[in-house]
């Protein structure tokens, strides 16, 4: 469960602005003073409402929670709140899917209700499919002393593919903290999916820290249900604070196809990913698990922490992700919590959507992770509009028209022509998002900005611009920079406008920059480099929205560029409840 530090008893109040203007992140697990005072909707209100992403009809929602193929079903299970729009008492939700865009709801698989093991709350934790395809869940429950303590859940029926009743261990719960293992009982959760070892041991991690130090708190069992600590955990890292919904698994080094979760040999490297508590952002390593020792080692250059690689460089947290057996895919889950002060999100009755899926595979640098979304969302497409290749003048713009601009798949690819008039990257440059922020998409480049305007009015007082800068570095080397501005998204003041940057690992000369953005509402959700940096916005417009909105391609920099290729699509609605 990702959650802030703090006991189930305390209660505080939300942090409304920080020094610029800014709305705080808030964490998966927020406890409000004076909700009564809050406005509670007769109905949700439908205007931020997604068409294609995964949310529940109404109130609280976060964290995905046991993603899993069983029987050729796909579920999600997710943190869920059916009594309002607030954190609160939170169940397991749970659907399930024949290709993870149209959804079936089920009732909640898991709600607080065993005395030692979760009577305070059933919070995060993840899937293991045992040997006999039996599935399996581990997950944080609550205790009476309002510890955080580990717990098993098995299907009642396995014939059901449906999974729809689920049944507690009596021997719940089956990892707590004590006076010996010196675990701090208010920063314990959220394990991991299980690995198998050679050795024929099951292995989990769960999240920790000590002080500031974090913790991937290591456990093994030989049943799956007797479990001891090992005397090391597998990996920390100082002054990272709080470890949440920790994430590992292994990746092949020569083949996009995934791997089952206990692959372990020759020609795989694992990921470990980590959400961290301080700054609500996901970031994951590539290293090597020594299976002897049970460790894991970063590889060289790869770093711990919130300036080392991310998932994604905007809203999206406490990811999870799971192994597709059928399709030979790992599959990615990540939460997009919401931009608008808790009152207002209280009002409209809702909170929280699930990022559409993205397949991940290592990149052929062996570096850093590559994201894409599904391909069955592409079915959702319709209305298909082709441009021409065209020249995109510095200081022009372009309405990519005849779509709906509100919800929309938009590919687009461009050509650098004037790689000369790049400007010089000052060495001091080293924060992506601080840059973005500096050089938004009113400050006019050499080479950028140029990319898309989405969710845009029709005066351009609203919109949200994704693109790309090109600077000169030393050695005569190029940097893109990617930017998703949201600076001038909504009228509306209460709501966050971070812009959001990182820094695209391609070579402007010799490759094409390519943009594809996910439109749908209140989200966009854009990849650059063909899955090399992904950043999730989530904007509120007051203009822009339905029929009112308008999409754009433009360049604000001196140097043109050319569009080598640009196809946009209208979005259907899935089905989702």
């Amino acid at each position: 469960m990702a959650t802030s530090s703090l006991l189930l008893a305390c209660l505080f109040f939300f942090s409304v602005i920080l020094s610029h203007g800014v709305l705080q992140l808030e964490a998966s697990h927020a406890v409000y003073a004076n909700l009564q005072t809050l406005q509670k909707p007769t109905s949700p209100n439908q205007t931020y409402r997604t068409s294609y992403h995964f949310q529940p009809p109404k109130n609280w929602m976060n964290d995905p929670n046991g993603p899993m193929i069983y029987k050729g079903i796909y579920h999600l299970f997710y943190q869920y709140n059916p009594n309002g729009a607030d954190w609160g008492s939170i169940v397991w939700a749970h659907s399930t899917s024949l290709d993870l865009v149209n959804w079936t709801p089920h009732p909640p698989a898991i709600s607080p209700s065993q005395q030692a093991g979760d009577i305070n709350g059933c919070w995060s934790g993840s899937a293991t499919i045992l040997p006999g395809d039996k599935p399996a869940m581990l997950y944080t429950g609550i205790n009476p002393q309002s510890h955080q303590v580990q717990n098993l859940a098995v299907p009642k029926n396995l014939s059901d593919p449906f999974l729809i009743e689920w049944v507690k261990s009596p021997k719940n719960p089956l990892m707590a903290p004590t006076t010996s293992n010196k675990i701090n009982s208010s920063s314990f959760r959220d394990p991991t999916t299980a690995w198998l070892g050679p050795d024929g041991t099951w292995r989990v991690i769960i999240g920790s820290k000590i002080n500031r130090q974090g913790l991937a708190i290591l456990y093994k069992s030989k049943d799956f249900v007797h479990w001891i600590q090992s005397q090391q955990p597998l990996h920390f890292a100082d002054d990272t604070g709080m470890w949440e919904c920790p994430d590992f698994f292994p990746i092949s080094t020569n083949s996009q196809n995934a791997l089952d979760t206990s692959m372990v040999g020759s020609g795989i490297k694992h990921v470990l990913k980590l959400s961290l508590d301080d700054t609500k952002h996901d970031y994951y390593t590539i290293g090597t698990y020594n299976l002897n020792k049970d460790i894991y080692i970063p590889d060289k250059g790869s770093v711990d922490g919130d300036s080392g690689l991310r998932y994604d460089y905007g809203k999206f947290y406490a990811s999870k992700t799971f192994f597709d057996s059928v399709k030979q895919r790992r599959i990615l889950w990540g939460w997009i919590n919401e931009s608008m002060p808790q009152p207002e999100y209280i009002k409209q009755g809702w909170s929280g959507v699930q990022a559409i899926p993205r397949n991940i595979w290592l990149d052929k640098s062996r570096k850093q992770l590559v994201q894409w979304p599904i391909s069955a969302i592409e079915t959702l497409r319709t209305n298909q509009v082709d441009l021409p290749s065209k020249l995109l003048k510095g200081r022009s713009m372009l309405e990519i028209s005849s779509i709906t601009a509100a919800q929309a798949d938009v590919e687009i690819s461009f050509s650098v022509l004037e790689i000369e008039k790049a400007e010089v990257m000052d060495p001091s440059w080293t924060n992506p998002q601080l840059l973005c922020s500096q050089k938004d998409a009113s400050i006019k480049g050499g080479l950028g900005p140029f990319g898309l305007k989405v969710l845009a009015s029709k005066d351009l007082k609203e919109h949200t611009s994704v693109f790309f800068r090109i600077f000169k570095a030393q050695n005569n080397k190029h940097v893109v920079l990617m930017c998703s501005d949201q600076s001038r998204s909504s009228l509306n003041q209460n709501t966050d406008k971070t812009t959001y940057g990182a820094f695209l690992e391609v070579d402007p000369i010799h490759e094409q920059l390519s943009l594809r953005s996910l439109i749908d509402q209140s989200i966009v959700e854009s990849f650059g480099g063909e899955g090399k940096a992904c950043i999730t916005a989530r904007v509120y417009p007051t203009l822009a929205i339905g029929g009112k909105a308008h999409l754009y391609a433009f360049n604000n920099g001196r140097g043109s560029v050319r569009i080598s290729k640009l196809s946009a699509w209208s979005m259907k609605r899935a089905h989702i409840y």
